[in-house]
């Protein structure tokens, strides 16, 4: 059913393509990734990369409607330590989550001073994820111990590979040149009742056809 959504939103994209009012453009950047909600006090930020296409579809001179489909990295660090028998022990994990993504943003540009424009935007976010790999590692003096397991999937960590949630962004246009910020908020729990949700902040460049 949720493969089913992400297909029919894709369609829907793809669809609008041919009208005279839209308009493309590509983006990379840098994602800044964590956990919020239940048992997520020691969650770290986790860097990660965005890039993609998207999709411009004007509704007015200030507003317009605008599907990305994006490769996206997310995740989150946890660390601890503790001391056993005089020895200082740590622990860490990293989970990395590769999603396919596709925000659906209402946005409204400003013009602030010739070809240059202030652009807001929000809407929501669905993803799946494809991908990544779970990493713990155990260290106690010189001695480590390292396990990778897939973060999706019955034989790994087995974390929902459905992912939606809130999508904020901001930037500025020098013509054809982008550049922004966005910050995302997952609604969906990662697991079992109880489980974090994704959180994200990143910054992007890119370019407007």
């Amino acid at each position: 059913m949720k493969k089913k959504i992400m297909l029919v939103l894709f369609a829907l994209v793809v669809s609008m393509s041919g009208f005279a009012q839209v308009s493309w453009n590509v983006k990379g950047g840098l994602n800044m990734s964590t956990y919020v909600g239940d048992n997520t006090d020691d969650a770290k930020f986790k860097p990660g990369v965005r890039i993609g296409v998207g999709m411009e579809y004007a509704l007015s001179e200030i507003m317009s409607l605008q599907p990305s489909l994006y490769l996206s990295s997310k995740g989150a660090k946890f660390s601890g330590s503790a001391n056993f028998l005089e020895e200082n022990i740590k622990g860490d994990i990293t989970f990395n989550q590769t999603y396919l993504e596709l925000p659906v943003n209402l946005q409204f540009r400003f013009n602030a001073a010739g070809n240059t424009n202030i652009v807001v935007a929000g809407g929501p976010y669905f993803a799946y994820g494809i991908g990544g790999k779970t990493t713990a590692t155990v260290t106690a003096g010189d001695n480590s111990i390292k396990k990778k397991a897939d973060t999706f999937g019955k034989d790994g960590v087995d974390l929902n590979r459905f992912d939606a949630g809130i999508n904020i962004e901001a930037g500025l246009e020098f013509g054809a040149i982008l550049v922004g910020i966005n910050t995302q908020l997952g609604v969906c729990r990662l697991g079992e009742s109880g489980s974090p949700r994704n959180a994200n902040i990143g910054v992007t460049v890119g370019y407007k056809f």
